[in-house]
């Protein structure tokens, strides 16, 4: 997983996951303590593989070729 610590930058820059990452929640577990709101699982777009917290709006982005695996 890449992480950025600035939350600020974190709106600019995605965070990149890769299917062993699923499920993806915000916080993410590298992002500092002060920066905490309440956990939420985040649903990526099908088509563009993109996700955004609610709370802080940080960006998430499904790493190109990763592997999605349902129920």
């Amino acid at each position: 997983m890449t992480t950025v610590a600035n939350s600020a930058a974190n709106t600019q820059t995605p965070v990149e996951l890769d299917g062993k990452d699923l499920p993806a929640h915000c916080p993410n577990p590298a992002m500092p303590l002060w920066s905490s709101h309440p956990r939420v699982f985040l649903e990526f777009d099908k088509s563009s593989g993109n996700a955004k917290c609610p709370y802080c709006g940080t960006q998430y982005r499904l790493k190109p070729g990763a592997v999605v695996k349902g129920h």
